[in-house]
């Protein structure tokens, strides 16, 4: 794909007053706590003032001073076509006409559930829902009700929505902003959410055979913590500590589906969920996810069984739409090439990072892909809050100022698109090598 000559040119228009950026964020502020919607867009983890986008298309986005970036953050994830890709557009479009919500059974979540059990098959039934947090809330309800049991065991840094149940030693904003656990999660409800070092199996095991676990949950592999992949004895030995303990094993894929492979984390892993969370590129940039598994389990979910789960919004047609649109593109031969995208891009930042003499491992999956200022592999959340995330501040902004848009937190993945070429990897390495620099002077 080419781009545009401006792109060419590193840093060239990004120093430029953010005048409306800032103008928006003031108004903002006075209606949404901290100016935003959602914590991580405050900047707080970076510091400085967020800037506010006016549009996307591919791999750019271009905020309301005019400003232009590669965009790695791509929506946090769902946007595995890149910005304002035809053919969702196209769909849009031609839904919409025949409205957008009609809290009624329509043909096309039908269509888009049978496109997510073609990768999928281990999701034999499926609810669609608005949210991940909705989607994991539900898992946790299901697998209580399941097993008669109420205690459920999650991962330091993983990050399952902002349900009472997982907002204990949680990733993403949570971990961002440094929070402790949230108050206003009741002391009784929070004791029955026990947490575990992430590649731990042999405290996994120990907490399972002294408490009864409802359920397992876990990212198979981090992104809410930064991009931390299991060890290789990790996710079988968790389906073996489930099916000895009588849990139920959880695979929250909201992030990790549709990006770590094709078929997501069962391909990779070889390793059978009873249950799973969906969200992000099943939606094509349109709020949806979904919660699914084996057909005896999801009987229970009402009007079936006796586990209500409502949702006035849940299946709309035009959430639908898009997502049929986005898996009908995202072929096993487009996920390979943009894997091979991912794989250029981290070890260019590699070669970029050995270049200024700046401990550095970074990796990827599939599309998903992160980095730590840290020589040694990050194993763990402990490991990911090591690294030097004061550098890390000082290459995001640099990086900001030069036109490429990374995750304003150490403790984010990033993602990759269709719509990133060969020429967007090159600028972005370019530009990144000139904003490390700028960032390890600045220590200096």
């Amino acid at each position: 794909m080419r781009i545009s000559t401006a792109l060419d040119v590193v840093g060239a228009a990004i120093d430029r007053p953010s005048a409306r950026s800032a103008a928006i964020m003031a108004r903002g502020r006075a209606r949404f706590p901290g100016g935003v919607n959602s914590p991580v867009r405050a900047f707080g983890g970076v510091g400085g003032e967020p800037f506010v986008v006016a549009r996307g298309d591919g791999a750019r986005i271009w905020d309301v001073d005019g400003n232009e970036y590669i965009d790695y953050v791509l929506s946090w994830g769902p946007l595995v076509l890149g910005h304002a890709p035809r053919v969702v557009l196209d769909a849009l479009t031609r839904t919409m006409k025949d409205g957008t919500s009609f809290g009624m059974p329509t043909g096309l979540e039908v269509e888009l559930a049978e496109r997510i059990v073609e990768r999928m098959p281990h999701l034999e039934m499926m609810r669609f829902t608005s949210s991940g947090t909705e989607a994991a809330m539900s898992v946790a309800r299901l697998a209580r009700a399941v097993t008669k049991r109420e205690h459920i065991l999650k991962f330091e840094g993983c990050y399952h929505g902002h349900a009472d149940s997982f907002l204990v030693r949680a990733g993403s904003g949570v971990a961002t902003l440094g929070l402790p656990d949230s108050p206003g999660v009741p002391d009784a409800l929070a004791k029955l959410t026990l947490t575990c070092r992430y590649n731990d199996l042999e405290a996994v095991e120990k907490i399972a055979r002294e408490v009864p676990l409802a359920c397992i949950m876990l990212e198979p592999i981090v992104g809410n913590g930064g991009f931390i992949e299991p060890t290789a004895e990790f996710i079988p030995g968790l389906r073996r500590i489930a099916d000895e303990t009588g849990a139920l094993l959880v695979f929250d894929e909201v992030m990790t589906g549709f990006r770590i492979a094709y078929g997501g984390a069962r391909e990779r892993f070889d390793v059978t969920p009873d249950l799973t969370a969906l969200g992000k590129v099943i939606g094509g940039g349109l709020p949806v996810a979904a919660y699914g598994g084996r057909r005896d389990l999801m009987s229970r979910i009402a009007p079936t069984g006796p586990v209500y789960q409502a949702g006035t919004l849940s299946g709309n047609p035009l959430a639908m739409a898009a997502g049929i649109a986005t898996l009908s593109v995202l072929t096993r031969d487009v996920h390979d090439a943009i894997t091979a995208q991912t794989a250029r891009l981290v070890e260019g930042m590699r070669v970029v990072a050995a270049t200024h003499n700046v401990p550095f491992t970074a990796g990827h999956a599939g599309s998903m892909w992160g980095f730590f200022f840290r020589a040694e592999p990050v194993r763990t959340f402990d490991d990911a809050k090591s690294s030097d995330t004061a550098l890390f501040k000082r290459f995001f902004h640099a990086a900001r100022r030069r036109g490429v848009s990374l995750a304003p937190s150490p403790f984010e993945a990033g993602f990759m698109s269709a719509a990133h070429g060969a020429h967007e990897i090159d600028v972005t390495l370019e530009r990144l090598d000139a904003a490390l620099g700028a960032a390890v002077a600045d220590r200096e």
